[in-house]
């Protein structure tokens, strides 16, 4: 992309409305080579920004999606153990007449053809290095992986290049843009922060996520989308458990113009009926009086527990 303005225009035609900043370090992530760490709470779209801009550059998306215990032959690569037996095996065979013969075969094949490329499997981060055109590289979730994953990271992210200790080392053909989300569930490494640019996404403020739901669901009825999203961002400065994100936000949205209304709901058992696209744990469920739900639907401020014992 020429400049930051244009790729913002480029990830609204691929649906994803973000507001400049975001663009702007984006912008500077590809055109310095750098990758991108992003932080927020879950459900404010970082993922969905990678799966954006991969359509807005015409990319391939690789992603890795993270979680405990996530190792090298998970994300990086893995020796096909199935196929070295069987060319093993295959040496064995040809030259069974021979007893001698057959085992340096065996012993030749093992010490130079095992550990061939043919013989690698590429898992997802070394898929993007060799990818045959410049891939983004999406890194789900990294913080639900362990530091030593973190430290393996290190390499790929400063030099875009990978050790394989049988083969050496691959650098990537088209430097891939690394996207890394975080979610917050614990705290990354300075080595791993240094090697970044970062950008924390938050919530989006009323008018951008009016946008981001007029632009998903187009055929909702205007009243309807702002009236709804107006009743979700007082709901999100509600003590909840899991706050509700810009994906709930759109199934709620998207069931309230499927069930055919025109404009925010009246009535307040139809609002309960729908509640279960916006609230996910049964705390919430419980907390969430009929009073409380009536003065979020009218935009009066509710009052928590606390305040009405008066702590």
């Amino acid at each position: 992309m020429g400049d930051a303005a244009s790729l913002r225009q480029a990830l609204h035609r691929a649906l994803y409305v973000t507001e400049e900043g975001l663009a702007t370090v984006l912008w500077l992530a590809q055109n310095l080579h750098r990758p991108l760490l992003v932080e927020g709470d879950a459900g404010v779209g970082k993922t969905a920004l990678a799966t954006a801009l991969a359509e807005a550059t015409h990319s391939p998306l690789i992603r890795l999606q993270c979680f405990e215990g996530l190792d090298l032959a998970q994300a990086a690569y893995e020796w096909n153990y199935s196929r070295q037996i069987l060319a093993i095996r295959r040496a064995e065979t040809s030259n069974a007449s021979n007893a001698a013969n057959t085992t340096n075969a065996a012993a030749s094949m093992a010490d130079a053809d095992l550990f061939s490329p043919e013989y690698l499997l590429a898992r997802p981060l070394l898929r993007a290095l060799q990818s045959d055109r410049p891939a983004v590289l999406l890194i789900d979730e990294i913080d639900r992986a362990d530091e030593a994953f973190e430290a393996y990271l290190l390499e790929i992210l400063a030099d875009y290049q990978m050790t394989v200790p049988e083969l050496g080392t691959i650098t990537a053909r088209h430097p891939p843009q690394v996207i890394l989300t975080s979610n917050g569930t614990r705290e990354l490494s300075d080595a791993l922060r240094r090697r970044c640019l970062y950008h924390y996404l938050d919530y989006p403020d009323l008018g951008r996520e009016i946008a981001i739901i007029k632009t998903r669901l187009p055929d909702a009825a205007t009243q309807l989308v702002e009236q709804a999203v107006q009743f979700v961002q007082r709901l999100r400065r509600e003590d909840l458990d899991k706050t509700p994100g810009i994906a709930e936000t759109l199934d709620w949205i998207r069931a309230l113009h499927n069930l055919g209304h025109r404009h925010f709901p009246d009535d307040v058992a139809k609002i309960t009926d729908t509640l279960c696209c916006l609230l996910k744990t049964r705390e919430d469920f419980f907390q969430l009086s009929t009073e409380r739900l009536q003065h979020l639907a009218e935009g009066r401020k509710t009052v928590g527990v606390a305040e009405k014992h008066g702590t």
